[in-house]
């Protein structure tokens, strides 16, 4: 089994850029998220940094998070913009580093980018590594090439109207922890009768009924917010334990509803 450990809540840097993305970590930095997910293709690294760096939490109370994009995955260039990242981030490791998409068109073998990213943990320059958008198949590659233990995570869009059980499923059974993006469908679940029901007997939010319900899964989530209160909020879902009853509710919420699938990018997924 996978003995890395990988918090079960933490802020989503997605679309935030220059002061807006700031402000988000900064905020969330100060409320007690310690978890904080970026990527090179995101544009906002080097202002992530700022705002971690002004913070004023430790770097060992931190998890950080980047992904490594598209273009940078041949072995001559994974490591280069990783040593990139680390610089506009202000330190000198992450804790995660993923491979965003799977390589367009296969241009480099899975077998060689993980490989070069296992390279780049043996280097000290990340503490785990994962992938992110990965279907059965290409997991099943990935631990060809370095071994199910050295996976951390599969991140990927989870949410009730997508609950990409497949996946979910055989990375489980693998050890490998799965990382919910989107684990709010861009807001579409916060109006769902079945969540705001849920939501009404516990007091509680809808954003915080729909996280709650995949860490309850033993997903990891990075929902992110540019408000205080809903940074705040959204903190609050570790606390909320949905019954078994509730948890049947959601699940039977699933319509297959995929929201992130860019033609260049996307794999045949499951």
């Amino acid at each position: 089994m996978n003995t890395n450990t990988l918090p079960a809540f933490g802020l989503g840097t997605f679309r935030l850029k220059d002061q807006v993305v700031i402000d988000s970590v900064s905020t969330a930095l100060e409320l007690g998220y310690r978890l904080i997910d970026t990527a090179q293709i995101y544009g906002n690294e080097a202002e992530v940094g700022q705002a971690i760096d002004e913070s004023g939490v430790p770097r060992d109370d931190l998890f950080i998070t980047t992904k490594i994009w598209t273009a940078n995955y041949a072995k001559d260039k994974l490591v280069p913009s990783l040593k990139e990242s680390l610089a506009k981030l202000r330190t000198d490791h992450v804790d995660l580093t993923l491979i965003h998409w799977p390589s367009p068109k296969n241009a480099v073998p899975v077998a060689e980018f993980m490989g070069v990213l296992a390279d780049a943990k043996a280097q000290g320059l990340t503490r785990q590594i994962g992938v992110s958008n990965f279907t059965v198949a290409l997991m099943k590659e990935a631990i060809a090439a370095v071994g199910a233990d050295a996976i951390a995570t599969n991140q990927v869009e989870l949410h009730p109207y997508l609950q990409n059980r497949t996946v979910a499923e055989f990375a489980q059974s693998q050890g490998i922890r799965i990382t919910s993006y989107m684990t709010l469908a861009y807001g579409k679940v916060l109006h769902d009768p079945v969540i705001e029901a849920i939501a009404a007997a516990h007091g509680a939010t809808t954003a915080q009924v729909a996280l709650a319900w995949a860490m309850q899964l033993g997903y990891a989530v990075i929902p992110s917010s540019t408000r205080r209160q809903n940074l705040a909020g959204n903190l609050k879902a570790q606390t909320l334990k949905l019954s078994d009853v509730e948890m049947a509710q959601v699940a039977a919420l699933d319509r297959g509803e995929r929201l992130t699938s860019p033609e260049s990018l996307a794999p045949a997924w499951d």
